[in-house]
């Protein structure tokens, strides 16, 4: 599974949705080491990407918050309880994240 955050250059929320990201990752049993960060610089990059905004949270290419904006460099918002924000909650980023596992993803339970 390949586990992308993409962001912008000085995105105040990119090191929060790093910590965000491994903390959901975490949580669903799934290795946090293999995220790759990725900076978008181009529109021409978003465009390829399908980036709408940073950060983005994707999985195997895919947005985990599909959205019908156009692609952008840009920052981005989540609809939170609290209103919109830079980053989704961590509950919604973990149902997301649980939607797009497959069998095998998750670490195997170690504990007795």
């Amino acid at each position: 599974m390949d586990i992308e955050l993409l962001i912008i250059s000085d995105c105040p929320n990119s090191a929060p949705a790093g910590e965000l990201l491994a903390r959901a990752l975490q949580l669903e049993g799934v290795d946090p080491t293999g995220v790759v960060t990725k900076e978008v610089r181009t529109e021409v990059e978003a465009q390829a990407l399908g980036f709408h905004g940073s950060p983005s949270f994707t999985v195997n290419g895919a947005d985990l918050f599909p959205t019908d904006a156009d692609p952008a460099v840009t920052c981005r918002v989540y609809p939170t309880p609290e209103g919109l924000r830079g980053l989704p909650t961590l509950a919604s980023l973990r149902e997301v994240i649980r939607g797009s596992l497959t069998p095998g993803t998750r670490q195997a339970d170690t504990s007795a």
